[in-house]
């Protein structure tokens, strides 16, 4: 995965999955707990895992350590760590648009990880998104994508966050690949973590968003998909048929008025 938590990307779901700045009552609840996402085979699971990760792992680990993070290391410092870890990723990019058949993009990806690793010594400098060249984010799991390979479950790891069999098994692939593949596990975990204070940190002025959602689970799920979808559309997923209303009830609720 290129972000070790998915949670940074929540934003664009946030107007419509949040519940009136207000904690849901038992009915709202009642009605949750009965619906069954097909996608979520394994809820009874995951759920708890969700409860796990953003209420003891988030609450007492990782954002007291990105508070730290923020206050110790300068921001223009922390942005050239994130390019840094973001430029490692730039070959795999490069692959799996190849492998996608979309030549321009992996192209753009080829040619960021030449510039920003001499120009922006070794990518501490994102050089390349100045002159142009802005990055493509391909990964092996839009890959399996664009082959016909479905999601499969939908999986919550602990510490990790939401995914799929399909999200989890493009990850694997996509550390495979150079460099990400010569690094050595002290430097693996360097990035990873990098990955997740950036993470962190952009989902702090989203927090109280968050924790006043009707269903904080069902939120960071249909955002992970609706973002998968985003991603694997290169940014314009095909739009979803509204359902037809019909505007006799609307003469009948004037009616009555």
């Amino acid at each position: 995965m290129r972000k070790s938590s998915c949670l940074a990307v929540l934003l664009p779901l946030m107007l419509l999955v949040t519940g009136c700045a207000s904690k849901p009552d038992n009915a709202q609840t009642q009605q949750h707990n009965n619906y069954r996402d097909s996608r979520d085979p394994l809820e009874t699971i995951n759920r708890p895992l969700w409860d796990f990760n953003y209420d003891i792992l988030d609450t007492y680990l990782l954002r007291p350590a990105t508070v730290g993070y923020m206050t110790v290391v300068p921001k223009p410092a922390r942005k050239g760590l994130v390019n840094v870890a973001s430029n490692l990723s730039e070959p795999a990019s490069f692959v799996n648009g190849a492998l996608q058949a979309k030549p321009d993009r992996a192209a753009i990806s080829a040619g960021r990880f030449l510039v920003n690793s001499t120009l922006g010594l070794f990518g501490l400098f994102d050089v390349a998104t100045r002159i142009g060249l802005v990055e493509q984010d391909e990964d092996f799991s839009q890959t399996l994508a664009v082959w016909g390979v479905g999601d499969g479950p939908f999986l919550m790891l602990p510490a990790l966050g939401p995914t799929t069999v399909r999200g989890t098994a493009g990850g694997l692939v996509d550390n495979l690949y150079f460099p990400l593949g010569l690094l050595n596990t002290p430097l693996t975990l360097t990035r990873a973590a990098i990955n997740a204070l950036d993470s962190r940190e952009q989902l702090m002025s989203m927090e109280k968003m968050l924790d006043e959602s009707l269903d904080p689970y069902a939120f960071v799920k249909e955002s992970y998909y609706q973002h998968q979808l985003f991603k694997i559309y290169d940014g314009n997923p095909p739009k979803q048929e509204e359902p037809e209303v019909d505007e006799s009830i609307f003469d009948d609720l004037l009616d009555d008025l």
